[in-house]
């Protein structure tokens, strides 16, 4: 039995139809210990544990949870040796080096650390210090509360939730998010990151997939004009060409889903051992997501080449053979007026983007870059043209004869081009965005972060936290002006979003007396000074329509509602959270009291401190944002890891259909043979012609990442521009180039080597 594990609310996702949302809450809601007497008069309850959970420390530096002993049958934690505790001073300890019963160590939990006698030890489990009932509640600091009550034995759940109303019953497999709430808390972030980059991994299949099936489809359609000239109908060239599509893809999209089970478990174990996910979040692996992915990669292939079929089975078997023997050079309307809509969509999430702020802004701005992508698609021949223009006439300038062979063979296939060309922007655009968006995010939050901190030196915890008893000690010593205790925190608001609000959990702190003087968040209204009692600070990117001196509804930690009065706005949410409160106000409805760190402002000595405290280290500011920039880092992993495997797939497919392009041509390099030109001017001009493609294809999805990082910066972190690294960005280019190039030219040598050139009729 537990507080209640969630916050939920009806927000108005439309005007006149709310939609009941729910957050998980990060710490848990106390429950009062007087409601274990009515849960042991329910039927079949044969003892009910009141378990309380703190933070310890133990001299070593190692942390454990400290309980009350009669919590150890909930494990079960069997004692190895001695006896359980039965004086104030005693306490029984995970078996560890140097521990035996007998032995005293000093344990710090909320307060400088106090002398127990080691009773006993426990051999198996998570390390743990066990008190007494009294002595666990003390060092609690939460009389008469209980972080959960375990129910002993087989009792009817609706019969205990009739006992104990409001309470929260878990039994099964959900007693894991009672135990730890990290996990819950962890599950819908992890949803939507999944849901977002699926949505972004599909769209970049369906655009790399059909791509392929079109290129294929074009490069056989001599093939299809002799079926039609010898008889077949369009119905059969069709049946043909969706079966042959069924045949390979099928095989594969089978391979596919069956290595992502794998790629799957390998994400999973790198995001815990990094410490992106809880230890307790455990991996689900099915096989109706791999099913619904291999359906819809199949419909996608058929779908395509259905309809890249349509134009060459329509034709009369008479004219055939002429409309396969040479490209028509316009564009079909269609793909046009397609091309054209997307283009619009994305110039109007652009100018979107221009007047939104915060979550707003990264939806619209994601948006905007799959649009100009789609777009890019379906224009692509006449971005082939004309990125022909321009760089063909440099390919002329480096080799008269070779360029303008190379000019000619991409300005005679501008749809071959444009097929090309949409793989290689699609490569760099969204390997561009999500890469560089992350490292603008970060520049950012470190900027911003150094910027606000006007502290001179940082007191920090190398373990659970700092005891609220730190700050008062660095506040008296000689040479202090300011200590600021800081603690870490996560809030659920109502933010709105595209004029409609959606429950948000964000991430916030409760900062304690002199946060004036310590940090500056950049307020642009409201003074920070008034943060105390039900106060809240909030960042303009979550603020929407409150101000100075609204009332902003939200949840704490342990899901106490509040309407806090707002008294200022800043702008620096990205390196001080969106929400800012009174330090007492964010322990005193947090599992914990500890404080996270201590801005120190002052030369003091400091050492008196830290010796008096264990897990306590003076940080520097330059120290100080290095921590935070690994912990950005470790924020944006799963987004990285997620990356390179999505621009895995994308160079795989820019490469196969490059390679299948060029191979497609050997006839044209028959005659090329045939009328004179050597292998070395073949493989010249198919250069100088890799370099007119790659070139346009690499220039748009420059375009694209630029466009959307400019908007991005501008509006999410209020930077001018992004930060991008330039080793990064050489190396996406160079790959996109390089692996291009690659597959052209390697190909175009394997054709090449032919001795006999092949027949051309």
């Amino acid at each position: 039995m537990t507080g209640p594990r969630t916050v939920t609310d009806r927000m108005g996702r439309f005007a006149d139809e709310p939609e009941e949302q729910s957050r998980p809450l990060t710490d848990r809601a106390p429950v009062p210990i007087a409601a274990a007497e009515r849960l042991r008069a329910v039927p079949g309850v044969r003892d009910v544990v009141a378990d309380v959970a703190f933070p310890a420390l133990l001299p070593s530096g190692a942390p454990v949870t400290g309980h009350g002993w009669e919590s150890a049958a909930l494990r079960p934690y069997r004692l190895s040796a001695g006896r359980a505790p039965q004086a104030p001073d005693e306490v029984v300890l995970s078996r560890a080096p140097g521990i035996a019963p007998g032995a005293v160590v000093r344990i710090q939990a909320d307060g400088p650390p106090r002398a127990y006698r080691v009773s006993g030890l426990v051999a198996e489990g998570p390390p743990a210090a066990f008190f007494t009932t009294a002595t666990a509640a003390a060092l609690d600091g939460r009389p008469g509360l209980a972080d959960a009550l375990a129910v002993l034995g087989d009792p009817d759940e609706d019969a205990l939730r009739a006992a104990v109303p409001g309470l929260a019953v878990s039994a099964g497999a959900a007693r894991g998010d009672a135990e730890d709430p990290a996990v819950a808390a962890a599950r819908p972030d992890v949803v939507e990151l999944s849901a977002s980059f699926g949505g972004v991994a599909a769209m970049t299949a369906l655009v790399v997939v059909g791509g392929l099936v079109v290129l294929s489809v074009r490069e056989r359609a001599r093939e299809f004009a002799l079926l039609r000239a010898v008889g077949a109908t369009p119905g059969q060239v069709r049946g043909r060409l969706l079966r042959e599509t069924l045949r390979v893809g099928a095989p594969a999209a089978l391979a596919g889903g069956a290595a992502s089970l794998g790629a799957g478990a390998a994400l999973h174990a790198a995001m815990v051992r990094e410490g992106v996910l809880p230890k307790g979040f455990g991996l689900s692996l099915g096989p109706l997501p791999v099913l619904a992915a291999v359906a819809a990669t199949l419909l996608a292939a058929t779908a395509t080449a259905l309809l890249a079929s349509l134009r060459v089975s329509r034709i009369r078997p008479v004219e055939a053979l002429g409309e396969a023997a040479a490209e028509n050079p316009r564009l079909p309307r269609w793909r046009v007026v397609t091309g054209a809509a997307f283009l619009v969509v994305g110039l109007n999430a652009l100018g979107f983007s221009a007047g939104a702020t915060g979550p707003a802004a990264s939806v619209s701005i994601g948006g905007l870059v799959i649009s100009l992508i789609v777009a890019t698609a379906f224009l692509g021949p006449l971005v082939a043209r004309l990125g022909n223009r321009v760089l063909g006439r440099a390919a002329r300038a480096v080799s008269p004869v070779a360029g303008r062979m190379a000019q000619h063979a991409a300005g005679s296939a501008a749809l071959r081009a444009g097929s090309l060309i949409t793989p290689v922007a699609l490569a760099v655009a969204f390997a561009g965005v999500q890469l560089f968006a992350q490292s603008t995010v970060a520049h950012a939050a470190r900027t911003q972060a150094r910027e606000g901190n006007r502290a001179d030196r940082i007191v920090a915890a190398a373990g659970p936290g700092l005891p609220g008893g730190v700050a008062e000690a660095v506040r008296r010593l000689p040479g202090v002006t300011a200590a600021t205790p800081v603690k870490r925190t996560t809030v659920v608001m109502a933010v709105k979003e595209l004029g409609e609000k959606n429950l948000r959990s964000l991430n916030g702190s409760g900062v304690g007396a002199g946060a004036a003087e310590t940090l500056d968040p950049g307020v642009s209204a409201g003074r920070l000074g008034d943060l105390r009692g039900d106060a809240v600070a909030l960042s303009r990117d979550v603020a929407g329509g409150l101000g100075v001196g609204s009332t902003a509804p939200l949840w704490l930690g342990d899901g106490t509602r509040i309407r806090a009065r707002v008294v200022a706005i800043y702008d620096r949410g990205l390196g001080f959270g969106d929400v800012l409160l009174p330090r007492d106000l964010v322990a005193a409805h947090s599992s914990s009291p500890l404080d996270d760190h201590v801005l120190v402002r002052g030369r003091a000595d400091l050492g008196p401190v830290t010796a008096a405290y264990a897990g306590t280290r003076v940080l520097t500011p330059g120290e100080f944002q290095a921590g935070l920039s690994q912990e950005v880092r470790l924020q944006g992993l799963v987004s990285l890891l997620v990356v390179a495997a999505i621009s895995g797939f994308v160079l795989i497919g820019l490469v196969t259909t490059l390679a299948l392009a060029t191979a497609a041509r050997r006839r044209e390099f028959a005659l090329l043979r045939l009328v004179g030109a050597t292998r070395r001017q073949v493989l010249r001009m198919l250069r100088l012609e890799a370099a007119i493609v790659l070139g346009t294809g690499i220039a748009a999805g420059t375009l694209i990442a630029a466009v959307t990082l400019t908007a991005f910066a501008a509006r999410v972190t209020g930077l001018p521009l992004p930060s991008v690294p330039p080793l990064a960005c050489a190396a996406v280019l160079l790959g996109v180039a390089g692996s291009g190039t690659a597959a052209i030219l390697l190909t175009a040598r394997a054709v090449l080597r032919r001795r006999t050139p092949p027949s051309l009729s």
